[in-house]
């Protein structure tokens, strides 16, 4: 069943010695690979989608 998730956080946690991924883009997930380094220009009070192929649009 698909379902939209929202992830607010921008950056990784890191628990234990290990970075786990709050953004939700990571390829490795729960453990970060540096995909949130595409979310550091998203602007506050948007809503974006992001594709598998790296691309995002804004969701109105």
């Amino acid at each position: 069943m698909p379902r939209i998730v929202k992830h607010d956080e921008k950056g990784p946690l890191e628990v234990n010695g290990k970075m786990i991924c709050q953004c939700g883009l990571s390829k490795n997930f729960p453990f970060c690979d540096g995909s949130h380094r595409k979310t550091l220009d998203e602007e506050p009070g948007k809503t974006y989608k992001y594709n598998t192929d790296g691309s995002r649009k804004v969701v109105e």
